[in-house]
Protein backbone atom coordinates (compact mmCIF):
# COMPACT_ATOMS: atom_id res chain seq x y z
CA UNK A 1 0.00 0.00 0.00
CA UNK A 2 1.54 2.99 -1.31
CA UNK A 3 1.56 5.73 1.60
CA UNK A 4 1.69 10.21 1.31
CA UNK A 5 5.66 9.54 1.99
CA UNK A 6 5.78 7.56 -1.15
CA UNK A 7 3.44 9.98 -3.29
CA UNK A 8 5.69 12.76 -2.26
CA UNK A 9 9.08 11.00 -2.94
CA UNK A 10 7.72 9.67 -6.55
CA UNK A 11 6.84 12.97 -6.96
CA UNK A 12 10.14 14.53 -6.28
CA UNK A 13 12.24 11.60 -8.45
CA UNK A 14 9.53 11.98 -10.94
CA UNK A 15 10.25 15.78 -11.11
CA UNK A 16 14.03 15.61 -11.40
CA UNK A 17 14.23 13.08 -14.19
CA UNK A 18 12.23 14.95 -16.47
CA UNK A 19 14.46 18.31 -15.77
CA UNK A 20 17.45 15.89 -16.18
CA UNK A 21 15.41 14.93 -19.63
CA UNK A 22 14.87 18.98 -20.22
CA UNK A 23 18.17 19.74 -20.17
CA UNK A 24 19.67 17.39 -22.03
CA UNK A 25 19.45 19.07 -25.27
CA UNK A 26 22.26 21.43 -24.25
CA UNK A 27 24.68 18.82 -23.54
CA UNK A 28 24.38 17.35 -26.56
CA UNK A 29 24.76 20.66 -28.49
CA UNK A 30 27.45 21.53 -26.67
CA UNK A 31 29.74 18.08 -26.87
CA UNK A 32 29.90 19.72 -30.77
CA UNK A 33 29.78 15.65 -31.76
CA UNK A 34 27.62 14.02 -34.65
CA UNK A 35 24.58 12.70 -32.97
CA UNK A 36 25.40 9.31 -34.29
CA UNK A 37 28.65 9.80 -31.56
CA UNK A 38 26.48 10.93 -29.01
CA UNK A 39 23.90 8.20 -29.37
CA UNK A 40 26.32 5.59 -29.05
CA UNK A 41 27.86 6.78 -26.18
CA UNK A 42 24.80 7.63 -24.49
CA UNK A 43 23.67 3.95 -25.00
CA UNK A 44 26.70 2.19 -23.90
CA UNK A 45 27.38 4.61 -20.85
CA UNK A 46 23.74 4.31 -19.93
CA UNK A 47 24.01 -0.21 -20.50
CA UNK A 48 26.64 0.12 -18.06
CA UNK A 49 24.37 2.43 -15.42
CA UNK A 50 21.66 0.13 -15.74
CA UNK A 51 23.54 -3.36 -15.80
CA UNK A 52 25.09 -2.13 -12.23
CA UNK A 53 21.20 -1.62 -11.16
CA UNK A 54 20.03 -5.17 -12.66
CA UNK A 55 22.78 -6.82 -10.80
CA UNK A 56 22.73 -4.37 -8.01
CA UNK A 57 19.03 -5.00 -7.37
CA UNK A 58 19.50 -8.95 -8.70
CA UNK A 59 17.11 -8.40 -11.13
CA UNK A 60 19.49 -10.54 -13.54
CA UNK A 61 17.97 -13.50 -12.08
CA UNK A 62 14.32 -12.99 -12.58
CA UNK A 63 14.32 -13.25 -16.05
CA UNK A 64 14.51 -16.07 -18.99
CA UNK A 65 15.73 -15.23 -22.13
CA UNK A 66 13.56 -16.81 -25.13
CA UNK A 67 13.53 -15.91 -29.06
CA UNK A 68 10.12 -13.83 -28.46
CA UNK A 69 11.76 -11.87 -25.81
CA UNK A 70 15.36 -11.21 -27.53
CA UNK A 71 13.19 -10.23 -30.98
CA UNK A 72 11.36 -7.62 -29.18
CA UNK A 73 14.38 -6.25 -27.03
CA UNK A 74 16.17 -6.04 -30.52
CA UNK A 75 13.32 -4.54 -32.13
CA UNK A 76 13.36 -1.79 -29.10
CA UNK A 77 16.29 -1.27 -28.86
CA UNK A 78 17.07 -0.31 -32.62
CA UNK A 79 13.66 2.07 -32.27
CA UNK A 80 15.27 3.63 -29.00
CA UNK A 81 18.80 4.25 -30.88
CA UNK A 82 17.04 5.61 -33.65
CA UNK A 83 14.87 7.87 -32.03
CA UNK A 84 17.93 9.42 -30.14
CA UNK A 85 19.72 10.20 -33.48
CA UNK A 86 16.63 11.50 -35.15
CA UNK A 87 15.74 13.91 -31.70
CA UNK A 88 19.48 14.58 -32.04
CA UNK A 89 19.58 15.76 -35.39
CA UNK A 90 16.33 17.98 -35.02
CA UNK A 91 18.14 19.85 -32.29
CA UNK A 92 20.73 21.29 -34.48
CA UNK A 93 18.29 21.99 -37.66
CA UNK A 94 15.27 23.71 -35.82
CA UNK A 95 15.96 24.09 -32.03
CA UNK A 96 15.84 22.32 -28.99
CA UNK A 97 12.65 23.77 -27.90
CA UNK A 98 11.42 22.72 -31.47
CA UNK A 99 12.06 19.73 -31.67
CA UNK A 100 11.28 18.52 -28.27
CA UNK A 101 8.01 19.71 -28.23
CA UNK A 102 6.87 18.28 -31.83
CA UNK A 103 8.95 14.94 -29.96
CA UNK A 104 5.60 15.06 -28.00
CA UNK A 105 3.61 14.06 -30.69
CA UNK A 106 4.72 10.61 -29.66
CA UNK A 107 0.85 9.77 -27.54
CA UNK A 108 -0.78 10.21 -31.00
CA UNK A 109 1.54 7.62 -32.58
CA UNK A 110 1.21 5.26 -29.48
CA UNK A 111 -2.98 5.44 -29.86
CA UNK A 112 -2.43 4.63 -33.34
CA UNK A 113 -0.08 1.71 -32.68
CA UNK A 114 -3.11 0.60 -29.97
CA UNK A 115 -5.83 0.54 -32.70
CA UNK A 116 -3.33 -0.93 -35.38
CA UNK A 117 -1.91 -3.66 -33.22
CA UNK A 118 -3.60 -4.12 -30.21
CA UNK A 119 -7.03 -3.73 -30.67
CA UNK A 120 -7.87 0.04 -28.77
CA UNK A 121 -10.71 1.49 -29.67
CA UNK A 122 -10.26 5.04 -30.56
CA UNK A 123 -13.06 7.46 -29.39
CA UNK A 124 -13.92 10.93 -30.59
CA UNK A 125 -12.69 12.83 -27.53
CA UNK A 126 -9.35 11.31 -28.62
CA UNK A 127 -9.74 12.13 -32.44
CA UNK A 128 -10.37 15.39 -31.18
CA UNK A 129 -7.51 16.12 -29.65
CA UNK A 130 -5.31 14.23 -32.36
CA UNK A 131 -6.63 17.35 -34.30
CA UNK A 132 -5.86 19.98 -32.71
CA UNK A 133 -2.12 18.37 -31.93
CA UNK A 134 -2.14 18.30 -36.17
CA UNK A 135 -3.15 21.86 -36.21
CA UNK A 136 -0.38 22.53 -33.63
CA UNK A 137 2.04 20.58 -36.11
CA UNK A 138 1.10 22.47 -38.77
CA UNK A 139 1.88 26.19 -37.23
CA UNK A 140 5.00 25.03 -36.50
CA UNK A 141 6.36 23.81 -39.33
CA UNK A 142 4.77 27.03 -40.99
CA UNK A 143 6.04 29.11 -38.50
CA UNK A 144 9.53 30.00 -39.01
CA UNK A 145 9.91 34.02 -39.30
CA UNK A 146 9.78 35.06 -42.69
CA UNK A 147 13.04 36.82 -42.54
CA UNK A 148 14.90 33.67 -42.76
CA UNK A 149 16.89 32.44 -46.01
CA UNK A 150 15.11 29.68 -48.24
CA UNK A 151 17.84 27.26 -46.95
CA UNK A 152 17.63 28.00 -43.52
CA UNK A 153 13.37 27.36 -43.37
CA UNK A 154 14.36 24.43 -45.60
CA UNK A 155 16.62 22.92 -42.82
CA UNK A 156 13.83 23.95 -40.62
CA UNK A 157 11.55 21.86 -41.89
CA UNK A 158 13.68 19.29 -42.00
CA UNK A 159 14.78 19.68 -38.32
CA UNK A 160 10.76 19.41 -38.08
CA UNK A 161 10.20 16.20 -39.94
CA UNK A 162 13.40 14.33 -37.99
CA UNK A 163 11.47 15.19 -34.51
CA UNK A 164 8.33 13.21 -35.70
CA UNK A 165 10.37 10.47 -36.79
CA UNK A 166 12.33 10.40 -33.59
CA UNK A 167 8.19 10.33 -32.21
CA UNK A 168 7.41 7.28 -34.37
CA UNK A 169 10.79 5.70 -32.98
CA UNK A 170 9.95 5.95 -29.21
CA UNK A 171 6.40 5.61 -29.93
CA UNK A 172 7.63 1.75 -31.72
CA UNK A 173 9.75 1.96 -28.20
CA UNK A 174 6.83 2.03 -25.99
CA UNK A 175 4.79 -0.41 -27.48
CA UNK A 176 6.96 -2.85 -27.58
CA UNK A 177 8.04 -2.39 -23.92
CA UNK A 178 4.05 -2.25 -23.41
CA UNK A 179 3.95 -6.24 -25.14
CA UNK A 180 6.94 -7.26 -22.24
CA UNK A 181 4.56 -6.04 -19.20
CA UNK A 182 6.07 -9.20 -17.21
CA UNK A 183 9.96 -7.91 -17.63
CA UNK A 184 11.21 -5.84 -15.53
CA UNK A 185 11.34 -2.49 -16.65
CA UNK A 186 15.65 -1.20 -16.05
CA UNK A 187 16.01 -4.79 -17.57
CA UNK A 188 13.89 -3.60 -21.05
CA UNK A 189 16.53 -0.66 -21.02
CA UNK A 190 19.49 -1.88 -20.27
CA UNK A 191 19.28 -4.74 -23.00
CA UNK A 192 17.65 -2.06 -25.26
CA UNK A 193 20.46 0.34 -24.48
CA UNK A 194 23.46 -2.09 -25.29
CA UNK A 195 21.59 -3.24 -28.96
CA UNK A 196 21.80 0.15 -29.44
CA UNK A 197 25.06 1.00 -28.90
CA UNK A 198 25.54 -2.15 -30.62
CA UNK A 199 23.64 -1.04 -33.89
CA UNK A 200 25.41 2.84 -33.89
CA UNK A 201 28.73 1.29 -32.92
CA UNK A 202 29.81 1.19 -36.66
CA UNK A 203 28.51 4.88 -36.93
CA UNK A 204 30.70 6.08 -34.32
CA UNK A 205 34.13 5.19 -35.88
CA UNK A 206 37.37 4.15 -33.61
CA UNK A 207 39.95 6.02 -34.81
CA UNK A 208 37.25 9.35 -34.37
CA UNK A 209 37.71 8.89 -30.56
CA UNK A 210 41.14 10.03 -29.99
CA UNK A 211 40.34 13.69 -31.50
CA UNK A 212 37.49 14.13 -29.03
CA UNK A 213 38.22 16.53 -26.55
CA UNK A 214 38.32 15.97 -22.96
CA UNK A 215 35.44 18.42 -22.22
CA UNK A 216 33.17 16.65 -24.71
CA UNK A 217 34.08 13.24 -23.13
CA UNK A 218 32.90 14.70 -19.95
CA UNK A 219 29.63 15.83 -21.63
CA UNK A 220 29.14 12.79 -23.54
CA UNK A 221 30.01 11.15 -19.95
CA UNK A 222 27.28 13.46 -18.41
CA UNK A 223 25.00 12.06 -21.03
CA UNK A 224 25.26 8.53 -20.41
CA UNK A 225 25.83 8.25 -16.63
CA UNK A 226 22.80 11.25 -15.89
CA UNK A 227 20.37 11.68 -18.36
CA UNK A 228 20.36 8.27 -19.48
CA UNK A 229 21.05 5.72 -15.90
CA UNK A 230 20.23 8.36 -13.25
CA UNK A 231 17.35 9.45 -15.17
CA UNK A 232 15.74 6.22 -15.77
CA UNK A 233 16.91 5.03 -12.61
CA UNK A 234 14.45 8.05 -11.16
CA UNK A 235 11.81 7.74 -13.81
CA UNK A 236 11.22 3.38 -13.04
CA UNK A 237 11.61 4.00 -9.21
CA UNK A 238 8.54 7.12 -9.05
CA UNK A 239 6.49 5.27 -11.82
CA UNK A 240 6.02 2.62 -8.85
CA UNK A 241 5.01 5.12 -6.18
CA UNK A 242 2.39 7.81 -8.33
CA UNK A 243 -0.43 7.39 -10.12
CA UNK A 244 -0.48 7.35 -13.51
CA UNK A 245 -2.40 10.45 -14.05
CA UNK A 246 0.59 12.67 -12.01
CA UNK A 247 3.05 10.95 -14.01
CA UNK A 248 1.65 11.88 -17.07
CA UNK A 249 1.08 16.00 -15.60
CA UNK A 250 4.67 15.50 -14.11
CA UNK A 251 6.04 14.54 -17.43
CA UNK A 252 5.39 17.87 -19.18
CA UNK A 253 7.93 19.70 -16.97
CA UNK A 254 9.89 17.89 -19.97
CA UNK A 255 9.12 20.19 -22.72
CA UNK A 256 9.05 23.24 -20.46
CA UNK A 257 12.76 22.96 -19.11
CA UNK A 258 13.90 22.46 -22.57
CA UNK A 259 12.34 25.59 -23.71
CA UNK A 260 14.06 27.51 -20.69
CA UNK A 261 17.23 25.75 -21.69
CA UNK A 262 16.99 26.51 -25.16
CA UNK A 263 16.73 30.58 -24.62
CA UNK A 264 19.50 30.77 -21.19
CA UNK A 265 22.09 28.96 -23.29
CA UNK A 266 21.34 30.25 -26.94
CA UNK A 267 18.65 32.63 -27.05
CA UNK A 268 16.36 30.93 -29.26
CA UNK A 269 12.60 31.79 -28.42
CA UNK A 270 9.90 31.07 -30.42
CA UNK A 271 7.66 33.62 -32.14
CA UNK A 272 3.76 33.97 -31.68
CA UNK A 273 3.11 31.16 -34.23
CA UNK A 274 5.37 28.77 -33.16
CA UNK A 275 4.18 29.49 -28.99
CA UNK A 276 0.53 28.35 -30.69
CA UNK A 277 1.53 25.22 -32.41
CA UNK A 278 3.73 24.16 -29.51
CA UNK A 279 0.71 25.01 -26.68
CA UNK A 280 -1.70 23.17 -29.28
CA UNK A 281 0.66 20.02 -29.43
CA UNK A 282 1.29 20.03 -25.72
CA UNK A 283 -2.42 21.09 -24.53
CA UNK A 284 -3.64 17.84 -26.59
CA UNK A 285 -0.55 15.94 -25.14
CA UNK A 286 -1.72 16.33 -22.19
CA UNK A 287 -5.60 16.06 -23.08
CA UNK A 288 -4.73 12.98 -24.25
CA UNK A 289 -2.32 11.58 -21.92
CA UNK A 290 -4.53 12.77 -18.91
CA UNK A 291 -8.04 11.94 -20.80
CA UNK A 292 -9.34 15.37 -20.37
CA UNK A 293 -12.82 15.47 -21.95
CA UNK A 294 -13.05 18.08 -24.47
CA UNK A 295 -16.60 18.07 -23.78
CA UNK A 296 -16.75 18.63 -20.53
CA UNK A 297 -14.48 21.60 -21.12
CA UNK A 298 -16.43 23.28 -23.72
CA UNK A 299 -19.74 23.45 -21.29
CA UNK A 300 -17.71 23.79 -17.89
CA UNK A 301 -16.62 27.63 -19.67
CA UNK A 302 -19.63 27.41 -21.74
CA UNK A 303 -21.65 27.37 -18.24
CA UNK A 304 -19.03 29.56 -16.38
Amino acid sequence: MMTKNDNFKGSLEMTASMVIAGTVGYFVVMSKQDPQMVVFWRCFLGAMFMAIVCFTKGLHKTIRFDKRLLTYLGIGGIALAFNWLFLFKAYSLSSISIATIVYHVEPFILIAFGFLFFGEKIGLNKVLWLVLAFIGAVLIITGKQSKDTLNANSNYIVGVLFALLAAFCYAVCAAITKKLKDTPPHIIVAFQLFIGALVLFPLAPVDAWSEIPLVSWLLLATIGFVHTGLMCLFLYSAIQKIPTALIGAISFIYPVVAVIVDWLAFDNTLNTIQIFGSLAILVAAAGTTLNWSIKGIVLRFGVE
